[in-house]
C-alpha cells in the first residue's frame, strides 16, 4: 500500500520547504569518495576518515543527499532534476549528522520548472552545499512508498576470479554428479560442464534425470547417464567409480548430504584416506580483503584435537592450491586467552604448540582468538594481542559444526559473501552443493574442486 504522494507543480507554492537530516556512515563516505574519484580519501580508513574537501568529493556527497530530497520529497516522483548551480565547502567526516533543506523560490509556467533554493549543512552549522537546483515538477500525481535507502556493500576485492583463471589452463574433471534429479543439481553441473570445469557424469535413475532435464529445459545430450535405480545406488556408483579411477572428483546432487557421505567414509570401500574427512567454506566476503576459509561446518560435529588438527592441515593444503603461500591460521574461541572451563581454547593452545613442533606444517597458527581479533588489526591491537595472525587470518578453524555452520552463514546473508564448499581427506575431492547456492557459488565450488583434483592428480596433495 503506498503511503506518500508526489506535489505537482501546481500544487507547490514560492516558499514550500522540506528538511531531512541523516548521519553519515563509514560506507557511504567510501561510496562517495570512489565515485568521486578521490583516491587519496578513499584509501585513508578509520573512525574519523573524511572526504577530501575538493569539490568534487563534497559535490557527490551533498548533491546526493540534496537529490534525494527533491527525487523523493519535494517535489517527489515524476520530476527531474534539469539544472544545478551548488557551491561547495566545508568537508564530511564519518558520523557527521547532515541536514539538507530545500525551499521553492521561483517557477517557471515554460516547462513547469520551480527554482528549489539548497542546503547542507552539518551538526555544527557548517554549510558544506548551498545554492540553486531547477527541477522540471510532475503535472500529475504518484502514489509511493517511502522505501528505505538501500544498504551499500563495497567489494574490496574478487577472490574468485584468479581460481577462475587459473582454471582456464586445465583440462575439465571428470565428474560424477550424484542423484542429479532437480532443477537445481542438474543446472549446476550443466553449467559447470560449460565453463569447463567439469566433464560430468550423471548418476542417477535415468527416467527422473530426463525428465527434470525436459522440464526444466536442460541440454544434456552431451553428458553420459550413468543409470542407477535411486540415490543410494547413485551415491554407492560413484565412490566406486573413483575408487577405479575412472571419475576425478564428486558432486552431490538432489540426495541428502548424510547419504553421500556413508558411502564415502567406510575405509574399506569408501574414499577415506590417512587424514581425517573435514570440509572447508572458501569465501568471498565483500567486507574482506582476501579469501577467506572457514573449516569445519558440515562434516565433523564435535571434533577433538587430533581431529582438528586434521582440520586444520586440510585447510593449510587447500589454502595453498589456492595460491596462499604462507596461510595465517585462527583457531577461534569466544576468548583470546585460554580458560580450562573452554575446551576449545585448550585445544587452540595445543594446537599452536603442535605447530611449533613441527607436527602441523605451512601455515602459522594462533589461538585462541575472538572472530573480531581474528579479522580486524584494529580489534587486536585494542586488546593489546602481538600476533601475526589477529586481524590477516586466511583460515578461521571453528571450534565445532554448529559455530562454523552459523558463522559461514551469516557470512553469506548478512555480509554479501559468496562461498564454495569442498569436502577433502578423501581420495577425490567432494562438493557438497545446496539449493540455495547462487549461480557463481556453484561455479566456484566447481573451481575449487578442479583446482584440488588436477593437484591430487600431479600427487602433489598429502593423502590423495
Amino acid at each position: 500500500m503506498a503511503d506518500y504522494t508526489n506535489r505537482t507543480f501546481d500544487e507547490i507554492a514560492v516558499g514550500t520547504s522540506e528538511t531531512v537530516a541523516r548521519t553519515v556512515t563509514a560506507t557511504e563516505v567510501e561510496a562517495l569518495s570512489l565515485a568521486a574519484g578521490d583516491v587519496e580519501s578513499f584509501h585513508t580508513r578509520g573512525a574519523d576518515r573524511a572526504m577530501g574537501k575538493g569539490p568534487s568529493t563534497q559535490g557527490a556527497a551533498a548533491a546526493a543527499i540534496i537529490a534525494g530530497m527533491l527525487n523523493r520529497r519535494l517535489p517527489g516522483p515524476g520530476g527531474a532534476i534539469v539544472g544545478s548551480q551548488l557551491h561547495y565547502g566545508g568537508a564530511i567526516h564519518v558520523g557527521d549528522t547532515l541536514t539538507a533543506t530545500v525551499t521553492a523560490c521561483t517557477k517557471h509556467t515554460d516547462g513547469h520548472r520551480i527554482d528549489f533554493e539548497c542546503s547542507c549543512t552539518n551538526q555544527h552549522g557548517d554549510v558544506l552545499a548551498a545554492g540553486l537546483v531547477t527541477v522540471r515538477a510532475p503535472t500529475r500525481h504518484v502514489a509511493y512508498s517511502n522505501l528505505a535507502t538501500p544498504q551499500i556493500v563495497l567489494r574490496y576485492n574478487d577472490g574468485f576470479v584468479p581460481l577462475f583463471a587459473a582454471c582456464a589452463e586445465m583440462a575439465a574433471v571428470v565428474c560424477a554428479v550424484v542423484h542429479p534429479c532437480d532443477r537445481d543439481s542438474l543446472q549446476g553441473a550443466v553449467d559447470a560442464a560449460a565453463h569447463d570445469l567439469i566433464l560430468p557424469f550423471l548418476i542417477g535413475p535415468e527416467a527422473k534425470i530426463r525428465a527434470v532435464a525436459q522440464a526444466e529445459g536442460i541440454d544434456i545430450a552431451p553428458f553420459r547417464i550413468i543409470p542407477v535405480e535411486h540415490s543410494h545406488a547413485a551415491a554407492a556408483k560413484a565412490v566406486e567409480m573413483a575408487r577405479a579411477g575412472k571419475v576425478h572428483a564428486l558432486m552431490k546432487g538432489s540426495l541428502h548430504t548424510d547419504e553421500l557421505m556413508e558411502a564415502v567414509v567406510p575405509s574399506a570401500t569408501g574414499l577415506r584416506t590417512a587424514r581425517r574427512i573435514s570440509h572447508v567454506f572458501v569465501m568471498d566476503v565483500p567486507t574482506y580483503p582476501r579469501l577467506l576459509l572457514v573449516t569445519d561446518a558440515a562434516i565433523n560435529i564435535n571434533p577433538d584435537l587430533e581431529t582438528k588438527a586434521d582440520i586444520c592441515r586440510n585447510a593449510i593444503d587447500l589454502a595453498h592450491i589456492l595460491g596462499i603461500g604462507e596461510p595465517k591460521v585462527a583457531i577461534l574461541s569466544a576468548v583470546e586467552t585460554v580458560n580450562p572451563k573452554l575446551q576449545g581454547t585448550i585445544d587452540a593452545a595445543a594446537l599452536c604448540k603442535m605447530a611449533d613442533r613441527g607436527q602441523i606444517t605451512g601455515g602459522i597458527l594462533d589461538g585462541p582468538l575472538a572472530f573480531d581479533n581474528a579479522i580486524s588489526v584494529e580489534a587486536a591491537r585494542t586488546k593489546g594481542i602481538v600476533s601475526a595472525v589477529a586481524g590477516r587470518a586466511d583460515i578461521l578453524l571453528v571450534p565445532d559444526l554448529e559455530a562454523g555452520n552459523i558463522l559461514a552463514k551469516q557470512q553469506q546473508y548478512l555480509a554479501g559473501a559468496d562461498s564454495a564448499g569442498i569436502v577433502l581427506g578423501t581420495r577425490v575431492p567432494i562438493v557438497l552443493t545446496s539449493r540455495a547456492d547462487s549461480v557463481r557459488a556453484r561455479l566456484a565450488s566447481a573451481a575449487v574442486l578442479k583446482l584440488v583434483a588436477h593437484e591430487q592428480r600431479s600427487r602433489l596433495l598429502p593423502g590423495s
